[in-house]
Formats: structure tokens, sequence, C-alpha cells
């Protein structure tokens, strides 16, 4: 099992392993990370510019799933975690947790002094694996444009 960069040859399977998962929790609507428009093109928006990062969980060349970091607020040095997806058969063995883990290193690594995401109702696990992180609930932040989304949450990252 390894963690690494996305590439372009994984913009398909990534793309399908998100519309799977949200078409499992009933969120394939406009609002959410489907009809996202770099979507299909994940490692052209990724690696566009410093600051921006996608890790991608491989098994045996497989692809798994994987978690982006983004810029959401850089006058305050707010990052946002993006798109956090495994496939079915990878859930329960705590691999959001080394993604979740991965992307925090790198948002802090980058300079960002927060880590902001924005979830739904309908991804209890998600919701729980946050928590246990240490992320606190707090309100939206403006600059959204997942509008469907209604939890939101924030963790501190230690500033170097």
């Amino acid at each position: 099992m390894m963690i690494r960069q996305i590439k372009p040859s994984d913009n398909p399977v990534l793309a399908q392993i998100i519309r799977a998962s949200l078409e499992e929790a009933k969120l394939a609507l406009p609002g959410t990370a489907y009809f996202d428009a770099s979507l299909d093109n994940l490692s052209e928006f990724y690696l566009a510019k410093p600051g921006r990062c996608y890790f991608v969980l491989e098994e045996e060349g497989q692809v798994l799933g994987g978690a982006g970091v983004a810029e959401f607020d850089s006058a305050n040095k707010i990052a946002e975690l993006q798109k956090l997806y495994l496939t079915t058969e990878a859930r329960g063995q705590g691999l959001s947790k080394l993604l979740l883990g991965k992307c925090e290193q790198f948002a802090q690594a980058a300079g960002y002094h927060e880590l902001y995401l924005e979830s739904h109702h309908n991804l209890q696990v998600a919701l729980q694996l946050y928590e246990r992180m240490g992320y606190r609930s707090c309100q939206g932040l403006a600059g959204s444009e997942h509008s469907l989304m209604d939890r939101f949450f924030v963790k501190e990252l230690s500033r170097k």
C-alpha cells in the first residue's frame, strides 16, 4: 500500500470513485462535488499551483481512493480538505485516517494555519472520523461552491 501524488492517468478512476461514493450516499446532486467542473481532470487542478496537492492511495497498482488539499482563504492561511473518497472495498480499514493525516502534514508544511472541510449529514462515518481526528464543528465559510453541504469543520494546524 502506498500514498503518492496524483498523476493524469488517475483522473478517470478517481472521478468514478467519487461519483460512485456520492451516488451511494444519495448526493449525486448539484451543489456537491459530483458536478464539479474539475472532477474529470483532478490532476490539472491539483498540480496547477503550489499549496495544492491530491494524494492517491494505491495498492498493487489499483487506485483505492484519495484526498486533496487546496487554498480556501489565502489571506487567513486556511486550506480546504477536498474530495476524501475511497472505494467501497477500501473502507473500514483506517485508510481515510491515513489520507487525512497526509493532507494535514502537507497543509502544515505549505504554511496553512487551519484546515477547513465541508461535508453532509448523510456521510455519518466521515463526520465521526473528522471529530475523532480533532476537527471542531464551525459555521460554513463564505466562498464555497458546494451549496448542499450542511456540516462544516475546521482544525488548527501547529504553526512552525
